[in-house]
């Protein structure tokens, strides 16, 4: 769920450079989905897709494949106006989240 290949590659393994993304990430992250969730409550659609795409390069830094395409759904969704799955995405993207945060939390006290 988490490959930090490109990190590693990005940051010339700095351990403090990968703290600071990895902790950046999981600053981050949390707040978006709780906008994005307020975004679900709200029906504000623009601003749904609008924090799914700013979320995308941050999965995408942090080796989270599944994650960032199901981030690209949901822009994709808005895009296409299809109502019907904005939320499960939401959730899927959330618990996709949510599984790989104890694995960075993890990685964060190794480096």
């Amino acid at each position: 769920m988490v490959d930090l290949t490109f990190l590693r590659k990005f940051t010339k393994e700095d351990p403090q450079k990968m703290k600071r993304y990895i902790s950046l990430y999981l600053d981050v992250a949390p707040k978006t989905f709780e906008e994005m969730q307020r975004n679900l409550q709200n029906k504000d659609w623009e601003q749904l897709r609008i924090n799914a795409h700013s979320l995308k390069p941050q999965a995408d830094f942090m080796g989270m494949n599944v994650l960032k395409e199901k981030l690209i759904e949901i822009e994709e969704a808005v895009k296409m106006n299809n109502l019907d799955v904005y939320e499960a995405l939401f959730h899927e993207s959330l618990a996709i989240y949510a599984a790989s945060e104890h694995s960075l939390r993890e990685i964060l006290v190794q480096l």
